[in-house]
């Protein structure tokens, strides 16, 4: 039974989840950003990297993969000091 309704919350899981950053930062940082119901690179783009800095799961290293994968897809973080 314990392996029946493991398969359906796997199934929940992924059917609910969002492909955005997959693989690029890991799940901790992605679910914060889902929490904040960022899940593309405009609404991310409308907080600064000290906003994203207060999210769990974001640290350094997060940080930088994040950072690096936005210059890849020529995005920025909002400039705080505007």
């Amino acid at each position: 039974m314990a392996k029946c309704l493991s398969s359906i919350c796997a199934v929940n899981h992924f059917a609910k989840s969002n492909n955005f950053l997959n693989g690029v930062i890991a799940v901790p940082a992605r679910r914060s950003l889902e929490k904040e119901k960022i899940d593309s690179f405009e609404k991310l783009s409308d907080y600064s990297e000290e906003e994203i800095m207060q999210l769990h799961g974001f640290g350094k290293n997060a940080m930088e993969k994040l950072k690096n994968h936005m210059r890849e897809h020529q995005v920025s973080f909002k400039n705080q000091y505007l």
